[in-house]
């Protein structure tokens, strides 16, 4: 029996080129038109990345989580890098995802939903459109879907065939995760394989400790009969900015099974805090798909946005489909947080709520590093568990920048990194990023706060 094709909607196609008819900010400056619009065509007719089956089933487990019966944990790059996209840089991005949200599964006895800002955040918003160095002024690098981070005229060109390597790029860090995730690496009877590779530390030893207590108790339940197939697998969602429209237009298809629009270059895509102005372009192509989408909202937010971004991205009130993520600063989380978290509370919306404890806190170190410090990060996380918990509504999840490498980005941790280590293992072309032992602190200060809650 052939399945069943629901005819494409000519106002739907109409709709979703809209965004051209409205301010579209952060968008690069392409020199050459012909070359551009060959790179969009091509990518058009490539395979989508993820597909609509996928995004539906994020969408009913981020209801759960809307709902309070799930947590999610999206993490990775701050912006990645074609150079960084290897199979053991890969690896150790989806071995520290797979450790943290072990330690809060097991901690805060609830699923956990994870996800990676991973095989897609290519693209960067700036706050100025040009870079001067030494008198030398050239366009700021924007990601590399769009121009190289050497500081050249050459290497600051955007180049459209960026775009393309940018889907190709996307498509093997894909294919390596669904490796991972689905082929055996994640069997949980395998918890102590993931920190091989690790360095000895603190916050290993403690994961190590938990990993044995799980061990014992996949034994007992072993010898009593238990059937663990299910442990064996473990759903990975991939998530980025959607920024650049000369990418997610080509990336945005119809499903034939509803004659309704996906972006299929991930599976969650969220509006930054830059773009986020309700009369623009970003906003309203978000609008028009059925991808679960997420809002940055920063510390000058103020209720009257919340409210109308409800209204404009999720008009039918579906579950799951719309995230704020929160980014308002150690400083300021516990006072400005709490009038969103009441409006939305006593509206009749059910948005998740998740907390980014990192872009607010940044600082430039005295020898010149941009960096956070891990206290902020940490701080602002009880804060908003803190302002959930004054609200009766549920903190649901988290989004940090991570790395699964041994880089010393954020001041602070265990660790004790220094301003002097960043001088010897800063790694990041962008924002600053925990490391492998700072994820695995913060997780287990969330699962903590997690069991409070529960307790």
């Amino acid at each position: 029996m052939a399945e069943k094709v629901v005819a494409v909607d000519p106002a739907v196609l109409a709709g979703l080129d809209n965004y051209k008819n409205l301010p579209a900010v952060q968008q690069p400056a392409w020199p050459d038109q012909a070359a551009l619009d060959a790179a969009k065509s091509q990518l058009s007719i490539l395979p989508p990345l993820v597909f609509a089956g996928e995004v539906d089933i994020l969408r009913s487990r981020l209801a759960q989580a809307a709902s309070g019966k799930a947590f999610l944990l999206q993490g990775g790059d701050c912006a990645e890098t074609f150079a960084d996209a290897t199979a053991d840089r890969i690896r150790n991005r989806v071995k520290t995802i797979l450790q943290m949200a072990l330690v809060l599964t097991y901690g805060a006895s609830m699923p956990i939903i994870k996800m990676g800002r991973m095989a897609g955040q290519f693209a960067k918003p700036r706050s100025s459109d040009t870079e001067t160095r030494e008198g030398v002024t050239l366009p700021a690098y924007r990601g590399d879907i769009i121009n190289g981070y050497d500081f050249t005229e050459e290497s600051r060109q955007p180049d459209p065939q960026r775009i393309l390597q940018a889907y190709h790029t996307s498509a093997s860090t894909l294919n390596l995760i669904r490796a991972f995730t689905q082929g055996g690496f994640a069997d949980l009877r395998s918890v102590h394989e993931w920190n091989k590779g690790f360095a000895d530390n603190p916050a290993n030893k403690r994961y190590t400790e938990l990993a044995s207590e799980i061990d014992r108790a996949i034994a007992f339940m072993s010898a009593c009969g238990a059937d663990f197939e299910q442990l064996r697998t473990t759903e990975f969602y991939t998530s980025h900015e959607g920024l650049l429209f000369d990418y997610e237009r080509p990336m945005t298809r119809i499903d034939s099974r509803t004659g309704t629009p996906y972006i299929t270059s991930g599976h969650f895509i969220w509006i930054g805090e830059r773009t986020r102005q309700l009369d623009h372009a970003h906003v309203d192509y978000l609008s028009r798909v059925r991808n679960p989408i997420g809002v940055k909202l920063g510390p000058t937010t103020q209720v009257a946005d919340v409210i109308e971004l409800i209204e404009k991205l999720d008009p039918e009130r579906e579950p799951g489909r719309l995230t704020f993520i929160t980014r308002m600063g150690a400083s300021k989380i516990r006072e400005e947080l709490p009038k969103l978290v009441e409006a939305v509370r006593d509206s009749d919306a059910n948005p998740l709520w998740i907390t980014d404890p990192m872009h607010g806190n940044g600082m430039t170190t005295k020898n010149g590093y941009k960096s956070r410090r891990f206290d902020d990060v940490m701080d602002e996380v009880r804060g908003f568990f803190e302002v959930h918990r004054a609200a009766g509504t549920f903190p649901g999840g988290i989004h940090i920048e991570l790395t699964g490498d041994d880089v010393a980005e954020c001041l602070g941790g265990s660790e004790m990194i220094d301003e002097a280590s960043l001088e010897e293992r800063y790694e990041s072309l962008c924002d600053p990023r925990l490391n492998h032992m700072q994820s695995l602190e913060l997780a287990f200060l969330v699962a903590e706060s997690l069991a409070k809650r529960q307790g």
